[in-house]
């Protein structure tokens, strides 16, 4: 109930996100008020509603918002109060339900007609008011002919955190908006997060859905959203399933999704041939193997011997990971390293691998490398954990650690302060296949590397390619000027190594020299 301590003096109704600063400005004069203010609405989540609640709380710090619904889809109304005495929040509370109560009375809807807004609300997206998934299921229940379509939106989750939330939700609505305007034969959905979906009342078969995805890509293409003066372009990517076999329908446009945006078309439609249930099989069974492994230490160090060219001794190793499967079956790195950075256990297998290889060579006077990925220097907690280990392992002066070349840095700040602490312990740094990827010669002299190992993909044809040869020759030149020492990976003949020596490079490392292996080769 409002009370007699409590009056009106402004109301304001709001159709657009453009009115809001209009309708604060107005209240400006109100910012040592205390007042107390109803924003009544269909939807509380909307970005009209959820801008005005925020700039009123800026213009008016003293103010209480209560948030109200009522069935008006297309305006926002705002009630103003001056609140004489302080509202505690039991009169908070007694103003809304009498609030509720004065809407409830005023309806005088039917049974029926409450049912129906119920049914509707529960069909209905609140966002942008399209139907939702529920929606969409009971249509697909109840109709064997059509065909669907999914489309999402690219790099969504950069605009939510690149622009906020806030403008996240309004570029959903205006796609909406734009997909009811540009499309006239479809009947258009919201799902979750940033897709919608299309259908067709009538299934196509498989070309004439190609010809109607790549139409529809053409009024779909390069959508200019505005937001507050500024421009916003998002793409969309699409994705169908011939309606033959309605089993499993949402999983195979869902793979299909995938796959588009994965080899970057703007559309992809699902074909049997694909066998994507085999891959996601796959995936599932190596997910248990090495998490399996983890759990019972099952990820250890291989050993491969590193030679000097000159003296043709071995003077170092570097550890190579690798997982020992419930059948006794050796797994390569290659297989086993992206399934645990996608279950989200990738840093435990390299504090793992850390442990055993320091282990290792604390017994002997070798020096050992162990590679590392930029993720694993950019993560703190293996960041510091490494910092932990030099200061109480007596290898740490003897610790080369490896840094793929071939990875995108972004923040070579990071990489420096890593090397730069953990030099301090006597530690070294090489880049790791130096010639392959992002190969420039700027990134050496950033990094200030002791050692740069050479691509094997160039050495292992440096006897017969005359321009692999010229390559690795430039390389060690350039290294040699300043004073880094090089190593050749992928020796694995005579004749390549003869090469090797005569390019001068220091040291060696392949098949013909030594194969990995869990013991160490000490001649």
């Amino acid at each position: 109930m409002v009370k007699k301590d409590v009056f009106m003096v402004k109301s304001f109704s709001l159709t657009s996100l453009s009115e809001v600063s209009g309708v604060v400005s107005q209240l400006a004069d109100l910012h040592d008020e205390k007042v107390l203010i109803h924003i009544s609405s269909f939807i509380h989540n909307s970005v009209l509603v959820q801008t005005l609640k925020t700039q009123l709380l800026t213009s008016l710090p003293k103010a209480k918002i209560v948030l109200l619904r009522h069935d008006d889809k297309t305006t926002t109304s705002l009630e103003l109060f001056i609140v004489e005495n302080e509202l505690d929040p039991q009169e908070m509370s007694d103003t809304i339900v009498h609030e509720l109560f004065l809407q409830n009375q005023n309806q005088n809807a039917t049974l029926k007609e409450y049912r129906d807004k119920l049914f509707n609300r529960y069909f209905t997206d609140h966002l942008t008011n399209l139907p939702n998934m529920y929606k969409l299921r009971k249509d697909l229940d109840e109709n064997d002919d059509f065909s669907l379509i999914i489309v999402n939106i690219d790099n969504f989750r950069t605009i939510n955190n690149f622009y906020g939330f806030i403008v996240g939700d309004y570029v959903i609505e205006a796609c909406g908006k734009y997909l009811k305007e540009v499309i006239s034969h479809e009947r258009i959905y919201r799902l979750t997060g940033d897709e919608f979906a299309l259908v067709l009342n009538h299934s196509l078969g498989f070309y004439e859905l190609k010809e109607h995805l790549s139409e529809l890509y053409k009024k779909l293409k390069d959508i200019k959203i505005v937001y507050q003066g500024m421009d916003i372009y998002i793409d969309l990517t699409m994705a169908s399933c011939v309606n033959s076999q309605i089993d499993n329908i949402f999983s195979k446009v869902s793979m299909a999704l995938k796959y588009a945006k994965q080899i970057g078309v703007p559309f992809w439609i699902y074909e049997n041939r694909m066998n994507f249930e085999l891959e996601y099989e796959r995936n599932l069974y190596l997910s248990g193997i090495v998490r399996d492994a983890v759990n019972k230490s099952k990820i250890f160090p291989y050993f491969q011997a590193i030679m000097d060219t000159k003296t043709r001794k071995i003077v170092k190793y570097e550890c190579l990971a690798r997982l020992l499967d419930a059948n006794e079956k050796i797994l390569s790195p290659l297989l086993f390293i992206p399934v645990a950075k996608n279950i989200k256990i990738y840093s435990t297998v390299t504090r793992m691998i850390i442990d055993k290889s320091f282990a290792m060579f604390e017994e002997n006077s070798f020096e050992f490398s162990v590679n590392l990925s930029i993720d694993d220097i950019m993560n703190e907690e293996i960041f510091y954990y490494i910092l932990e280990k030099l200061k109480t392992s007596s290898a740490s002066s003897r610790v080369i650690f490896e840094i793929l070349e071939s990875e995108v840095i972004q923040d070579f700040q990071k990489v420096t302060r890593f090397i730069s602490e953990v030099r301090r312990y006597g530690a070294k740094i090489a880049i790791d296949d130096f010639g392959n990827g992002y190969s420039n010669f700027s990134y050496l002299t950033k990094m200030n590397p002791d050692y740069i190992k050479i691509d094997g993909e160039i050495i292992k044809d440096i006897d017969v390619d005359k321009t692999a040869y010229i390559v690795v020759e430039t390389i060690v030149e350039f290294a040699k000027k300043l004073g880094i020492k090089t190593v050749a990976e992928y020796v694995h003949s005579s004749m390549v190594m003869d090469k090797v020596g005569e390019l001068g490079i220091d040291y060696s490392q392949g098949y013909y020299i030594d194969e990995p292996s869990i013991y160490l080769k000490k001649k």
